[in-house]
């Protein structure tokens, strides 16, 4: 669906369902209503009309050349000019470490280009700032990075291969330790310039990591076989999402990963993940604590095609809170849950103002999960709140678990879920609801007849 097309149908959605005036009002009272605003503010970047042929820096493609010097001399080239596209023409290139965008700059990827990723860890120092499972930190550089700049983009129809499987797939098994490091500075409050991991460490690096950045643009590329999450927008602001594709890599490869964001548009993209398609996140423990939220992203028309893990998420890093997350005109199949929140009680923090409408989704195991002991952790001294969740006009092939699964907790129920209009085909069961209060139900159907959600 076309963004214009997006807008008028925000705007007239009351109308077009038929609704009494008075709900056609308590629609236009809605998360819904904010959306063509927020869509609005969603601008891609415009670069100028100047071209730097990476062939003209030394690129060659095919063997095993190293293109990546060429590629950093174009970028510089085209930023110190003011701007413009960085161009890899039709060819396989190595690139032994990583691509910095530099402001003002489109890397421009042509049909028939492929990127392909050395996977000799050195290759990746210095290590640069980044955000580690939700935790800031210094570490290997991302495959793609940009830090404080404007105005940047990846395009074109090519090719980004991350070798996940050549090499980045055995560090999983070494990095608890570090992992569990990393964790103890943030609670102890260790500054984050003295949080240095890099070499003789594992804490793989994410494929695209765009840090406090304005302005960013990915369209039409295909990313495959990420060391770690691939598309990892970290406190970034006005940022496109547009028609990529995603690959699996190995484990931990979600396939778009807003981070304590603000106006994010992802729109027209097909996930095929090991890990979670997508995954909108704000921070982990205490970390987290005073940065910024994750708020106004918006999901149109995206396909998360299989994973073996969830499609739509939340979580589970949740501290610097969440909200207003849209999902508009989604597909999900083969997966765990369909539309997953998750948190437990060490995260914290608050999803909020959740609006799901006109999705599809086929065979999962839930169709709506909303879980506070993720991974088990009951107990702590942070109950994450959930609040103002809404699904509408959504139907579900097969819910092999249950259809609606909620876990709220004593100390602090889940507040207000709105479901309406939801026709599910199968279900192994149609609700496993716990501490959930304020929860409607309406045109709610179970193999074609209509059941009511006790709660």
């Amino acid at each position: 669906m076309r963004r214009r097309d997006f807008l008028s149908r925000s705007l007239a959605f009351s109308a077009l369902t038929g609704l009494s005036r008075g709900k056609a009002l308590a629609e236009a009272s809605t998360g819904w209503a904010q959306l063509p605003q927020i869509l609005a503010r969603i601008v891609p970047p415009v670069f100028p009309d100047r071209d730097f042929d990476v062939s003209d820096f030394g690129a060659v493609a095919g063997g095993d050349a190293d293109s990546r010097p060429a590629i950093v001399a174009a970028i510089a080239a085209c930023h110190e000019a003011g701007g413009g596209r960085v161009v890899v023409p039709a060819g396989i290139y190595a690139v032994h470490g990583p691509i910095h965008l530099l402001s003002n700059v489109n890397l421009h990827i042509e049909a028939g280009a492929f990127l392909i990723f050395g996977t000799y860890a050195e290759h990746y120092l210095p290590v640069v700032e980044v955000r580690w499972q939700g935790i800031r930190c210094y570490n290997y550089s991302p495959l793609i990075y940009a830090y404080r700049q404007e105005n940047i983009a990846i395009t074109g129809l090519g090719f980004l291969e991350g070798q996940a499987s050549a090499a980045w797939y055995l560090w999983p098994a070494q990095q608890n330790a570090d992992w569990n490091a990393l964790q103890q500075m943030a609670a102890q409050g260790v500054p984050v310039a003295e949080r240095v991991f890099g070499r003789g460490h594992y804490l793989r690096p994410t494929f695209f990591e765009p840090y406090q950045c304005r302005n960013v643009l990915v369209e039409n590329v295909t990313f495959a076989n990420s060391p770690f999450w691939t598309i990892h927008p970290t406190f970034c602001t006005n940022v496109t999402v547009r028609n990529v594709n995603v690959f699996p890599g190995v484990t931990n490869d979600d396939g778009c990963d807003p981070d304590s964001c603000t106006d994010v548009l992802v729109e027209g993209c097909s996930f095929t993940t090991s890990d979670d398609n997508v995954s909108v996140k704000a921070g982990s423990g205490p970390d987290a604590i005073g940065l910024p939220p994750c708020t106004n992203i918006v999901f149109i028309h995206c396909r998360g095609l299989t994973t073996a893990d969830s499609a739509f998420t939340m979580g589970s890093s949740t501290t610097g809170n969440i909200e207003n997350v849209f999902f508009e005109d989604c597909i999900a199949a083969n997966c765990i849950a369909a539309f997953y929140i998750k948190s437990n009680t060490d995260l914290g923090g608050s999803v909020q103002n959740v609006w799901i409408r006109s999705c599809n989704v086929l065979d999962c195991h839930h169709l709506l999960f909303l879980e506070t002991d993720y991974l088990g952790v009951t107990g702590g001294p942070s109950p994450p709140l959930y609040r103002n969740i809404h699904m509408r006009n959504v139907t579900c092939s097969d819910a092999l678990v249950s259809a609606f699964r909620f876990e709220g907790l004593a100390a602090l129920p889940i507040q207000g879920v709105t479901l309406a209009d939801i026709a599910i085909a199968r279900a192994g069961s149609l609700e496993q609801i716990a501490q959930t209060r304020g929860l409607l139900a309406t045109g709610v159907t179970l193999g074609g007849r209509e059941v009511s959600i006790s709660g």
